[in-house]
């Protein structure tokens, strides 16, 4: 039991500066692993940066950047089985693009596309995007609860962030994923900040992980930078939970180097010299030197990977933005049986505002 020795010491293999840290576990021998830990966190750092420019000039909701914390994402997508349920929130691209969904699905959930919640493949049976804070937990104790009462070896692993943990829709299904024993991983992305309200103001407990001890449940951190950790710690709290040895709670420490969404400007609550303190600890760099240092990677497989990514981007732009707009009346005719006649007049409206924009770009304001 690896982790119940030392629950609240950050675990690492792969320090700050790419160097391996105490003995590594035989599955990192595995050099397909390790490469398609990074292809996956490069793809979805430049999938980052083009769906934030996207959004800058007008053809792209409000997005949810995941800048700097790849790696928890990647670990995740990479340790779940096609059996488990995952229940993601907000800044889980890295996870569900490994578990199935499309860049183009993406693309239409952030553009405001419900179809872009509509999972196909590996995640048919995976939860949409949670926006509201803890909620979700909740529906992956439900979840767990399921499988426990089946007896069927699944797990459910939810994500959140680390001020998630100070809602009652944090505690209480991880409570009852004490009581009963559930096959649940909670994974929290501590990422120092939310929203604008910083760590130590949003709770007082020296670690998240501590947490887990109110509910009766194993819980331990890890350096949310350092994929290679991430992964060892989600695979072994899956393995314990369909084994039916209960709940974990994981804290990967991590930093959010980017805005809280694109409509926050960050630079107004956070100094400078944190933030670049921060992008010396970031994951892909880490990597990308581990690699090199064991030659499985040099510049110029470098180049080839990131023109790959790009194509794969750009090709998921061009398909997103030949899809059909969706019809403006199905944002009015589900909601009553009858159609109250402010909300009809809205709709008209709304009609004309579409006919106007059909000639522009897809999601032009």
């Amino acid at each position: 039991m690896l982790y119940t020795k030392t629950p609240y010491a950050q675990h690492q293999f792969i320090d700050t500066e790419g160097k391996a840290v105490g003995n590594l576990p035989s599955w990192m021998e595995n050099s397909e692993q390790l490469l398609r830990f990074y292809r996956t966190m490069t793809l979805i750092r430049l999938f980052d940066k083009r769906v934030v420019s996207l959004q800058r000039t007008g053809q792209m909701g409000t997005y949810a950047s995941c800048l700097g914390q790849e790696a928890i994402g990647t670990a995740i997508g990479c340790a779940l089985q096609p059996q488990d349920v995952f229940v993601p929130y907000y800044r889980d691209q890295a996870a569900q693009y490994l578990r199935g969904v499309t860049l183009p699905q993406m693309l239409q959930y952030w553009g405001g596309d419900e179809w872009g919640n509509h999972f196909t493949g590996t995640a048919a049976g995976d939860f949409p995007n949670c926006v509201p804070i803890a909620t979700q937990v909740t529906h992956a104790a439900g979840i767990a609860s399921a499988f426990k009462i089946r007896g069927e070896k699944r797990a459910a692993l939810v994500t959140c962030g680390e001020g998630a943990t100070s809602r009652g829709d944090f505690y209480e299904p991880m409570n009852l994923a004490g009581v009963w024993q559930l096959p649940l991983v909670l994974v929290v992305n501590n990422n120092q900040w939310a929203i604008s309200v910083p760590r130590h103001l949003q709770t007082g407990a020296a670690t998240i992980a501590q947490k887990a001890v109110a509910a009766g449940i194993e819980g331990f951190q890890v350096d949310g930078n350092d994929v290679c950790a991430v992964y060892d710690a989600v695979q072994y709290a899956l393995e314990k939970a369909r084994a039916g040895k209960g709940a974990t709670l994981v804290e990967a420490v991590t930093y959010r180097l980017c805005d809280h969404t694109t409509a926050d400007d960050a630079t107004r609550y956070r100094d400078h010299e944190e933030v670049s303190a921060a992008w010396l600890k970031e994951p892909v760099k880490r990597l990308q030197t581990f690699l090199h240092e064991r030659g499985l990677w040099n510049e110029q497989k470098e180049q080839q990977l990131v023109a790959e990514c790009q194509a794969e981007i750009e090709q998921g732009v061009k398909d997103f933005q030949a899809l059909p707009l969706q019809p403006v009346d199905d944002l009015f005719d589900y909601l009553f049986d009858t159609t109250p006649p402010h909300l009809i007049a809205q709709r008209e409206r709304a009609k004309q505002k579409a006919a106007r924009l059909a000639g522009g770009n897809r999601h032009g304001h």
